[in-house]
């Protein structure tokens, strides 16, 4: 026998026909709407309030003061290897091959700044291009929009490619045309080539630590070749360039090189894979870290396996979104076993790594989504005890420059902090 079923009264049938009326006065679309604009709104606050900070922190920093190892050679195979840590060292040497060209230079950059550091390098390209030297000079348009365009007016005896702010006409849009040319080489007469992460202007000469190399040997016919390749594949409009006549197998190095244009991204598996070999340390130096997850766990691995793994970091970097984006990785690289330096007293802009004393690789590509998965790269990696064992000192003395973070001492930072990190989040995968 069923039970009988209560009637609900006049009053309960007036108050949930309201409640009823009222849920569909409110579309669901005008909820998300609102939602999504306040998210954004909060996001839009975060970051107008990180900019506020950081350009008051710009405007109050002092002069960089930080240690610095001397340039010192070491031979790698029938190859000489050279390691750059402070700017104005580097530019010695590589404006002086550049005075002394006889033949042709290739000339990259990303950034290249109009003031007294930028105008040497100027001058003394055109002086070469004068006394019948080839130049050849490539720069990105986008990552130099705030110098004078007429600083980059050259003589009609100058090939310049000016990496387009949009490539690709219509299909500008397309992955395959949104990376930058994020690279930074100079090859000079088939004889030396320079790549790293120094770009060419006065900050950079004195007040950020930096990385660069300088080789000699059969390698540089591999960065000469690097060089061709991106000119000639930046379209007709350029006079194509002929290939290297002979390329060699190079033992001791390998020569890697992110194309968007053929979705090709080397330089993230060689990171993946000279990591997933290392057995007793693995010692990186980045000016972003901004890791995605088959790179964490390539770390936290590594440390499960035994391996000693230390990262060098800027305290405060040049781009302070990208320290906030970065802060989101830390609790979980702690938690892995990572260790992690804030780099003081100087922006570190470095893009290097050495590993158990035996690889290392010099660069322009970052450990973020931007450099192994979007713009235009190149890394030298070595294989070389000697190498490695500069490296090794090299690293030791910016370590002699660092404060360690660790786990204990990060969970206690300010909760505005990690409400901040959390906002940001979504952004990570555009970094």
């Amino acid at each position: 026998m069923k039970p009988d079923r209560v009637k609900p009264s006049p009053a309960q049938l007036a108050v949930d026909t309201r409640v009823v009326t009222m849920w569909r006065r409110i579309p669901v679309r005008k909820i998300v709407t609102r939602t999504a604009l306040a998210v954004a709104a909060v996001q839009a606050g975060t970051l107008a309030a990180l900019a506020v900070v950081d350009h008051r922190r710009k405007r109050n920093r002092r002069p960089a003061a930080f240690p610095r190892v001397a340039p010192h050679s070491v031979t790698a195979g029938g190859s000489e290897v050279t390691l750059y840590t402070y700017g104005e060292d580097l530019y010695y040497d590589m404006l002086s091959a550049i005075r002394h060209a006889k033949k042709r230079i290739f000339f990259e950059t990303f950034i290249w700044k109009s003031d007294p550091i930028g105008q040497a390098f100027k001058d003394a390209l055109i002086q070469a291009a004068d006394r019948g030297v080839e130049v050849y000079v490539i720069y990105d348009v986008f990552a130099n929009l705030v110098v004078p365009p007429s600083f980059y007016r050259f003589p009609d005896n100058i090939h310049v490619l000016r990496y387009p702010l949009f490539g690709g006409g219509a299909m500008f849009w397309h992955p395959r045309h949104s990376g930058r040319d994020h690279r930074k080489l100079v090859v000079v007469d088939e004889d030396v080539a320079y790549v790293g992460g120094y770009n060419i202007g006065s900050l950079y000469a004195t007040d950020w630590r930096d990385t660069h190399s300088r080789l000699t040997g059969d390698i540089v016919t591999e960065m000469q070749n690097a060089f061709i390749d991106f000119w000639n594949l930046s379209g007709p409009r350029q006079p194509e360039l002929e290939d290297p006549k002979t390329r060699t197998w190079v033992p001791n190095f390998r020569v890697h090189r992110n194309l968007p244009r053929h979705y090709v991204y080397p330089i993230r598996g060689m990171y993946l894979e000279a990591i997933d070999r290392a057995q007793h340390h693995v010692y990186l130096t980045h000016a972003y870290l901004v890791p995605d997850r088959d790179m964490r766990d390539a770390l936290t691995k590594a440390v499960e396996r035994g391996v000693d793994v230390r990262v060098i970091v800027p305290a405060e970097s040049n781009h302070i979104v990208a320290d906030w984006l970065s802060r989101g990785f830390y609790s979980h690289l702690f938690k892995g076993g990572v260790r992690l330096f804030l780099y003081q007293g100087a922006m570190v802009h470095a893009k290097t790594a050495t590993i158990d004393g035996e690889w290392s690789t010099v660069g322009t590509a970052n450990i973020d989504r931007l450099s192994l998965t979007g713009n235009y790269e190149i890394n030298v990696e070595i294989f070389d005890a000697d190498t490695a064992r500069q490296m090794e000192r090299i690293f030791d003395v910016d370590a002699g420059n660092c404060v360690e973070l660790t786990l204990e001492h990060w969970q206690r930072r300010n909760p505005l902090m990690k409400v901040s990190e959390a906002i940001l989040t979504p952004f990570r995968p555009f970094v």
